[in-house]
Formats: C-alpha cells, sequence, structure tokens
C-alpha cells in the first residue's frame, strides 16, 4: 500500500530518479518495477560484500582491512543491483563501528552526488550487471595500500 502511493505521488511529479540514502526501508517489487534502472541506493560497505544492514559492523567482526562505501542501481534483492560507484577507507585495528561510520559516510556524501551527476548526464549505461560510464578519464594505475596494525 505504502509503496503503491508513493508510486502514484512520484509519478505525478513526474520524478526521473530515485534516490535513496538513508531509506531504511525495502521496497516492493511494485515500485522497483515503477522506476526500472532509475533508483539508485548507497550502502555503508563494498558490495557486494556486507549487504543490509550494519555494513560497517560486519566489515569489523570479519576483519577486513579494507571498507568502504557503494552506489548501486537497486533491483528486486537487497543491496545486490549494478554498481555505479565506490569508495574505499581504510581500517585500523582501534576502529569502532562509530569511527569506520564517520569515514565511509565522509566518502558516501562524495560519491552519492558525482553518481547522480552521471545519472543527470546521461552517462551511465547497464549491460546485465555492468554500469559503464561514458566519457570518464582512465586514471593511471595504482594499488591500494593495506593498512598496517596498531
Amino acid at each position: 500500500m505504502f509503496d503503491a502511493e508513493l508510486v502514484k505521488t512520484l509519478q505525478a511529479h513526474n520524478i526521473e530518479l530515485v534516490v535513496l540514502a538513508g531509506f531504511m526501508r525495502i521496497l516492493t517489487p511494485v515500485f522497483i518495477r515503477a522506476f526500472p534502472q532509475r533508483i539508485i541506493n548507497i550502502h555503508p560497505a563494498l558490495l557486494p560484500a556486507f549487504p543490509g544492514t550494519h555494513g560497517q559492523r560486519q566489515a569489523l567482526q570479519y576483519g577486513v582491512k579494507i571498507a568502504g562505501a557503494t552506489v548501486h542501481f537497486v533491483d528486486e534483492q537487497t543491496d545486490h543491483g549494478p554498481i555505479i560507484a565506490q569508495a574505499a577507507v581504510p581500517v585500523y585495528a582501534e576502529d569502532t563501528e562509530e569511527s569506520l561510520s564517520a569515514r565511509i559516510l565522509t566518502q558516501e556524501h562524495r560519491i552519492l552526488p558525482h553518481a547522480i551527476q552521471l545519472f543527470a548526464e546521461k552517462r551511465l549505461e547497464i549491460h546485465e550487471r555492468v554500469v559503464v560510464i561514458h566519457n570518464t578519464p582512465r586514471i593511471p594505475d595504482a594499488a591500494l595500500r593495506i593498512p598496517e596494525s596498531a
């Protein structure tokens, strides 16, 4: 019921893109099918690792050395759709869920507006699960350094 009403309202306003940021609710297929490849979500983990709630806590419990954030298109599975952008942050031995969350949030604030801009500029194209970003300069070869233990 909620999703059907929300769809009607958004369609009445000719919404082109639905952005989920802090929208802690699972959308039904009714909603998702109304806006195919036009719903994006931000998730505080490097998907496909740690979908669902508490991605930061899961990363700490698992002992990863690199965590981060992902912007992705929404499909009918939780935190599963094609990935638009990701940002990595180091995980330190002294990290708490709060300290890691704060570093990830900084990156979320950077990559979500970027993904929205790419969509607005019609630079995103989806091929099965792969999002191709058109007219993007290549980044020279680089490697991430695994943080040293404290």
